[in-house]
């Protein structure tokens, strides 16, 4: 994971990435993460990562918990159902 090096989040405070709950001030953290993200010169790294590691809390690669779960099935289609551990 030698990417993580270069992410736009590495000096953001993590809290950020892992908004509790759905609703009300938990979404306006979401969206504000992946602001950080859309900046970010490492996002398909991480969000490679994301799916492939089924990261399935917390904002990853831009993506929501909720985004990413629809990736995660995907993938795990196109692999057959099985779960790969991440290179």
């Amino acid at each position: 994971m030698e990417w993580l090096n270069r992410a736009a989040c590495v000096h953001e405070d993590p809290e950020l990435f892992f908004p509790v709950g759905s609703a009300g001030p938990a979404v306006q953290d979401a969206e504000a993460a992946k602001e950080v993200c859309h900046r970010c010169p490492v996002v398909a790294e991480c969000l490679d990562w994301a799916v492939a590691t089924e990261q399935t809390t917390g904002v990853w690669g831009g993506t929501s918990e909720r985004e990413r779960a629809r990736l995660i099935r995907a993938a795990r289609r196109m692999r057959g159902g099985r779960t790969v551990l991440a290179r």
